[in-house]
């Protein structure tokens, strides 16, 4: 059993799912890392039940509040079931989704992402990780896929003393499969793609091209696979250059393209953004739409100042390529860069560079990522569509 201290704000009492070492008291019975134990307040009234690991800053993860309800196979089964059942309510036009986005699942720490007929899956913590059999079974069960890959590459697993390991669950299969989405066919590659192999959080982001990318020269900074620069042709523009550092994801971009019948609209360059947009502006070049779409530059609270300095210094030199009223499409997948922070980010290089903003519209991620209120580390993704003066 693990007892809360006594005079801590908790926000696990508020609906949060974590527990935090420093907000343990005592911990009472004998227990192995990975078991499911008691979570009680000072005063011993039950708080849920959830895996525990001492090796790791989050020291317990709430499974449940119910005190009667079992930890077992049924138990994810029903979890599964829910999570299956919203992403066919929201999800529309695609056959690839995140359908279990962990702690906002009330499954922490466990991410599956399903791509067309194969699913990709991530076990975070230990606690869920000695589950994972379980869960392959419980998913094999409900969905019948083709295939299942394990994509536990994550540093984050080196957190919980889990190592770090990919392959296929079920299989084998070619990893490099087609998904189709809101009538566009790409590439992703299971096994070698980031994070699960595609970015799904961007999914209706992308729809808001529509209008903006009519006519206009298009620059795509951190394109990846270079979905942003398909949809921007596929809503008329007359041009899209798409910048990556990877070459390797270049050449899913160009496939990507050409799938789609516009290799003749778009090309990729290899290249470090920050580099090319100052080389860009030294040369003279305009764009009428420019898309901004890093990696995330933090993922501590500690690395935020460098971040801050980053996205300023990425933006800035966007507003400087885009004549007056062209479009900034630029984005965070920062959680520390919270929505208000990002904004003032964005006010500080418009000021900079002596040019007015004004707000289109403000996005965030897609339905199949949904946001649990109680726990804010579920919303990280920030989209601002910006139009530059």
């Amino acid at each position: 059993m693990v007892k809360l201290t006594r005079r801590r704000y908790h926000r696990v009492l508020l609906g949060h799912p974590w527990v935090y070492r420093t907000e343990v008291e005592d911990i009472q019975g004998d227990f192995n890392p990975g078991d499911v134990v008691e979570v009680v307040d000072y005063r011993g009234r039950f708080v849920g039940r959830g895996y525990i690991n001492p090796a790791s800053q989050i020291i317990v993860r709430l499974l449940t509040r119910e005190k009667g309800e079992k930890i077992d196979r049924e138990f994810f089964r029903r979890r599964l079931m829910s999570a299956i059942d919203y992403r066919r309510r929201v999800v529309r036009h695609s056959n690839a989704c995140r359908l279990v986005f962990a702690e906002a699942d009330f499954l922490p720490a466990l991410i599956v992402d399903r791509f067309g007929d194969y699913l990709s899956l991530q076990t975070l913590a230990l606690g869920i990780d000695l589950y994972k059999e379980t869960i392959v079974e419980l998913l094999d069960e409900l969905l019948n896929p083709a295939g299942i890959y394990e994509r536990n590459d994550v540093s984050v697993r080196e957190l919980e003393g889990l190592p770090l390991r990919t392959g296929f669950l079920k299989g084998p299969f070619n990893p490099v499969v087609e998904i189709e989405e809101n009538g566009l066919r790409f590439l992703v590659d299971l096994a070698g793609g980031q994070k699960t192999g595609y970015f799904l959080d961007q999914r209706e982001n992308r729809l808001a091209l529509e209008g903006l990318a009519r006519d206009a020269r298009v620059l795509d900074c951190f394109c990846h696979t270079g979905t942003f620069s398909v949809y921007a042709a596929r809503f008329g523009a007359r041009e899209v250059l798409g910048i990556d550092v990877a070459g390797d994801a270049l050449e899913m971009a160009r496939e990507n393209a050409a799938r789609n019948g516009f290799d003749r609209v778009c090309t990729f360059r290899e290249g470090n953004a920050f580099d090319e947009l100052r080389d860009l502006d030294r040369a003279g070049e305009r764009f009428e739409l420019i898309i901004l779409d890093p990696p995330a530059f933090t993922k501590s609270r500690e690395a935020l100042e460098g971040a801050i300095r980053g996205y300023k210094e990425i933006n800035l030199r966007a507003m400087k390529l885009l004549p007056a009223g062209g479009f900034l499409v630029t984005c965070s997948c920062s959680y520390h860069m919270t929505e208000s922070l990002f904004m003032e980010v964005l006010l500080d290089a418009a000021r900079d560079v002596k040019r007015q903003l004004r707000l289109v519209e403000m996005r965030r991620q897609a339905r199949d990522h949904p946001m649990l209120l109680a726990s804010p580390e579920t919303y990280y993704l920030k989209c601002f569509i910006l139009q530059v003066w």
